[in-house]
């Protein structure tokens, strides 16, 4: 990446979370389902946190400046996402299906070994939609990290006619934030019993999401 790219880069990053913070400071926000997940970080145990695509939004303001790490694909829209999250003290680690998967899987359980917390969005980086990637799984099982869902809803919305229908909030809206119970996942699983938990943590994930929209209608 050249020197202009990476200016252009960062005045992107600098221009989301300068609208990213406007939008949500003049928004209430209230948090719902805190305190296992409190107990859990103060506990110091590893925390994968779970995000669909379609409701990453208010995510990068939402934990700002707690260092956690993101994994984030690098396409132009990861490079979005990277540049914005950068600047609220993330750390961010690239990779996808395809792309530096390996050196990616490397540091995520090296930060998780560490009691470190992480950010996977396991539908990304196309979907298809809220269909859970069972790579969040394995690293759980590698780690003993807890997967921890977490999704948001808002009064002020749009749904996008996108891939992931993603949920765009407008400032000053009514906001609710919600963890979801943290949730293990045993170090030895037959395929099949593999699948079952890929499926009982790919609903809990999208069940969180209409919690949050059930508070707000």
């Amino acid at each position: 990446m050249s020197v202009w790219e990476k200016f252009r880069w960062r005045v992107v990053g600098a221009l989301g979370r300068f609208v990213l913070r406007i939008w949500a400071k003049t928004s209430r926000i209230k948090v719902l389902g805190e305190d296992e997940y409190r107990k859990a970080k103060q506990a110091k145990k590893p925390i994968i946190l779970l995000i669909w695509h379609g409701r990453l939004m208010l995510a990068p303001y939402f934990f700002r400046n707690r260092r956690i790490t993101a994994l984030v694909s690098p396409s132009r829209d990861g490079e979005v996402i990277a540049q914005i999250a950068l600047g609220w003290r993330f750390r961010i680690v690239r990779g996808s299906g395809s792309h530096s998967i390996v050196r990616a899987w490397v540091e995520m359980r090296q930060d998780l070994r560490k009691g470190g917390e992480l950010i996977i969005i396991p539908d990304g980086p196309r979907g298809p939609d809220r269909q859970l990637k069972p790579g969040c799984l394995k690293l759980a099982q590698d780690t003993g990290a807890l997967l921890v869902p977490w999704s948001f809803s808002a009064k002020r919305k749009r749904f996008l006619r996108s891939w992931d229908r993603f949920l765009l909030f407008y400032p000053f809206s009514r906001i609710v934030a919600i963890y979801g119970k943290p949730m293990t996942v045993s170090p030895v699983l037959d395929e099949s019993d593999f699948e079952t938990e890929r499926k009982r943590i790919e609903h809990a994930l999208s069940a969180l999401d209409a919690e949050a929209d059930s508070h707000l209608s």
